[in-house]
């Protein structure tokens, strides 16, 4: 098995080595090899401000001091949920510096999943921006959080853009009140560092590092943990499935950090290497395109719906794109109608490149799986990194299928997660040790491989939307429901949509004697508003006197599924 997974590469990658000797380091230490390495190679680039490394490295030094200074110890955790921002990578790699663990969760998160996150991961130190500290200050009263450390965004920004900032989006942010004794403000924490608290934590590269949050086989929210390995080794393989790729090349960093697709690939990868991480703090199509076309950018990731958009936009008509080396989808499948049509808008835009598919799960990080350079295969999401095996088995077992035959996708290698945090059982179900001695990821995903090594994506096992990008699990949302009492039943599933390619709806059976009418509706919505994320949020809810059931009584998801398939395509993608 291993000579058949890993002889791709070496047929299409030419010098890409079959083995990687990984540098078993911290994460924080490989940042800092770069940082002496390229002291003046620009890291970040943040609303037209260039931060070098050696700049970047004394931000990060500055801030493991502060942290340590108010009382963060090694493998304490720390709640980060920023978007791409300077402070977001430097509290990150400060975090891994001290030796705690940063808990990455998304800062669109809805009051009650803040709670459920900062409890869940024993958070005792919180990091976000002024824009979200009524939610995050709510959500602390019944946590073991006691210091929230709050940034701006105009922080990091030009004294002219200061200006700009402050008279349009600044004036929507609340002040923050001078009576929070649990609030630090940035500037403060900075200025908390100093010798008398210097950092000097040995840490592994076997060691937790972070906490991402996936629904796991099940659909239930779990902290995934990762450590330094995982990333490092994330790294180094990417960048030996992309041989071009050398220090000052710039990747476009628009997937968030709470994302093993952008902290992994975006960030990590490029941070450890030399690259150049453009970041955008807020994503729309429209200043991904800006900004692809003003930095030249040589390298992007997206989900096939930014791809879409892309595509749509007028101010992409004429734009030169010769600067790309590397263009690359996950998070979702990507169609071959929609890569046929964007290796056709890449080509009249002067880029000499195709778009790559790849494959993987936040269990493993990200990407384990890539579409190599020189050969791609219609329908096909590529081939396994180098170190990385996968194998389809029969769903469930340990029963390897021949060539071509669909089953159960299984993947092992350096960047499989340690565990799922507090859920022993289902950490056991999903790492599987076999009789070859290695440890595999059942991922719940369908899919065949073919003799030549190359694997193709089926479908997923296990009851799941993915909507522009996000994994979102119905079971979740349909707890979150349930638990209204309003409510008797309530099914979600996943709607066609011609741009996030799937969006969210409820079905709701309302309990004996409440209405069904539109003001119960907006109800439950404002009901959902402050407990689900705003990716997660039902577009909308539909009354039913009855759900449909199984034979063995369970609401039957797949029936509602058939039926507003059929909607969409009698209405040609109209709601």
């Amino acid at each position: 098995m291993e000579e058949q997974l890993k002889t791709p590469w070496a047929s299409f990658m030419g010098e890409t080595p079959m083995h990687i000797e990984y540098d078993r380091c911290s994460m924080y230490e490989a940042v800092a090899k770069t940082a002496a390495q390229y002291p003046d190679l620009t890291a970040l680039t943040f609303l037209g401000k260039k931060i070098p490394y050696a700049t970047m490295k004394k931000n990060i030094d500055r801030c493991a001091s502060a942290l340590s200074a108010i009382g963060v110890r090694e493998n304490d955790r720390v709640t980060i949920a920023m978007p791409n921002c300077p402070q977001a990578v430097y509290v990150f790699y400060a975090v891994n510096r001290v030796g705690a663990i940063g808990n990455m969760i998304h800062p669109l998160s809805a009051e009650k999943e803040i709670e459920f996150y900062l409890n869940t991961s024993g958070s005792t130190v919180a990091v976000t921006l002024d824009q979200f500290y009524e939610k995050f200050a709510a959500a602390m009263k019944n946590t073991r959080v006691k210091t929230l450390v709050i940034a701006s965004v105009k922080d990091e920004l030009s004294p002219v853009k200061k200006i700009g900032y402050a008279l349009t989006q600044g004036k929507k942010i609340p002040a923050i009140p001078k009576s929070d004794t649990s609030v630090i403000l940035w500037h403060d924490f900075c200025g908390r560092a100093s010798k008398d608290h210097p950092v000097h934590p040995l840490r592994k590269a076997e060691d937790p590092a972070v906490i991402l949050y996936s629904g796991g086989t099940t659909g239930t929210t779990k902290g995934i943990v990762l450590t330094n390995l995982n990333f490092g080794a994330l790294g180094e393989q990417v960048v030996a499935a992309n041989p071009f790729f050398k220090p000052g090349h710039k990747m476009l960093a628009a997937m968030p950090l709470f994302h093993g697709f952008g902290l992994g690939i975006c960030i990590h990868t490029m941070l450890a290497h030399g690259g150049h991480c453009v970041l955008i703090p807020r994503f729309t199509a429209a200043s991904y395109a800006k900004d692809l076309v003003r930095y030249r950018c040589n390298l992007i990731a997206g989900v096939p719906t930014l791809y879409e958009a892309l595509l749509r936009l007028p101010s992409m008509k004429g734009a030169d794109l010769s600067c790309l080396k590397g263009v690359y989808c996950g998070g979702d499948s990507l169609t071959v109608e929609l890569k046929k049509k964007f290796d056709k808008f890449l080509r009249e835009h002067n880029a000499s490149v195709e778009i790559r598919e790849g494959y993987g799960t936040t269990e493993t990080v990200t990407a384990c799986c890539l579409t190599p350079m020189t050969k791609a295969k219609e329908g096909s999401i590529g081939i396994p990194f180098p170190d990385t095996y996968i194998k389809i088995v029969r769903p469930d077992t340990d029963e390897e299928l021949p060539y071509g035959e669909e089953g159960e996708i299984l993947l092992a290698g350096p960047t499989v997660m340690k565990e799922y945090m507090n859920h022993p059982e289902e950490t056991a179900k999903t790492l599987r040790k076999h009789q070859d001695g290695m440890t595999w990821v059942y991922t719940g995903d369908l899919g065949y491989m073919d003799e030549d090594g190359f694997i193709y994506f089926k479908g997923r096992a296990k009851r799941m939307i993915v909507s522009s990008g996000y994994n979102i699990y119905p079971a979740q949302l349909e707890n979150i429901l349930d638990a209204n009492e309003k409510i008797q039943m309530s099914c979600i599933i996943g709607v066609p949509d011609p741009y996030r390619m799937q969006k969210v709806k409820a079905f709701v059976q309302l309990a004996p004697g409440v209405p069904a009418t539109e003001e119960t509706k907006q109800e439950l919505m404002e009901y959902c508003r402050k407990r689900i994320a705003r990716y997660s949020l039902p577009y909308d809810i539909e009354f039913r006197s009855e759900l449909p059931k199984t034979l063995v009584g369970k609401v039957a998801y797949r029936i509602l599924e058939e039926e507003e398939s059929l909607r969409f395509k009698e209405t040609g993608g109209g709601s």
